[in-house]
């Protein structure tokens, strides 16, 4: 049986490198995905700022072929809820599953983790989640649980800020850290370099983390969420089977 088509859909950026990033992370899961002998198509699209649109690629495959759409969002807002099911209907194909967002998740944890140590993380250093924001609340929780599950791994509060949409705002609390006389840290909850990811750099902070990336815990996270699909799709494929009459059944 064929593999479904991996739709990896991600925001969109004029940056070039966040361009090349989602591509190299489109790549490196369909390395992960393969075998000598076969491995599923991974798509890319991108629900703003630029193409192709979810709609697009979905136009452009068979009408047959099983999708799984794993959203690269680091929180689901209105894109994750709104944007992604209004392109998958205007498409017109029928056979698509949308797994969970990437983020909030403890793999991504591990992973801000790795990097605030990369930066020299201190003991006595606060560290505060850097996210792009949202008006949607469904996001900002998830933001939230986010800085949560970094606590857990870098053992102390983790403070969330944000860079554009929402408040506080990064430069803000870093300031307000600088006059408690503390020193501050800030954890880039970013998927890849752009332009919040450029305004992190401006904060003031004793030491910013990269962008999530291309990091094997990114690339082994769009992995698993690709096989829960996958098993989604195969368990509905064999109840419908199971519910077909039966030659000389009614």
């Amino acid at each position: 049986m064929t593999d479904p088509v991996l739709l990896l859909v991600a925001h969109g950026t004029r940056n070039p490198a966040g361009v090349e990033t989602i591509a190299r992370l489109a790549d490196a899961v369909a390395g992960a995905l393969s075998d000598p002998t076969h491995g599923p198509s991974v798509r890319v699209a991108f629900v703003d700022v630029l193409g192709p649109s979810p709609a697009d690629v979905l136009r452009d495959l068979p009408a047959d072929a099983p999708v799984i759409a794993v959203p690269a969002f680091l929180a689901s807002g209105y894109h994750v809820h709104a944007d992604l099911p209004r392109e998958i209907t205007e498409s017109g194909h029928r056979h698509v599953h949308v797994t969970p967002a990437i983020g909030p998740d403890p793999a991504l944890a591990q992973v801000m983790g790795e990097r605030l140590r990369d930066t020299g993380l201190r003991p006595a250093d606060r560290v505060v989640l850097a996210a792009a924001g949202s008006s949607d609340v469904r996001a900002l929780a998830d933001v939230r649980t986010a800085a949560d599950q970094l606590g857990t791994v870098v053992g102390r509060p983790v403070e969330v800020a944000y860079v554009a949409t929402g408040e506080p705002r990064v430069t803000d609390v870093v300031a307000t850290a600088h006059a408690a006389g503390d020193r501050v840290v800030v954890a880039s909850y970013l998927l890849a370099p752009g332009l919040f990811h450029t305004r992190l750099g401006a904060t003031g902070a004793a030491g910013v983390t990269e962008p999530l990336g291309v990091h094997p815990g990114v690339t082994e996270l769009v992995v698993a969420r690709y096989r829960a699909g996958v098993d989604v799709i195969w368990a509905a494929a064999a109840r419908s089977r199971s519910h077909r009459p039966g030659p000389g059944r009614d």
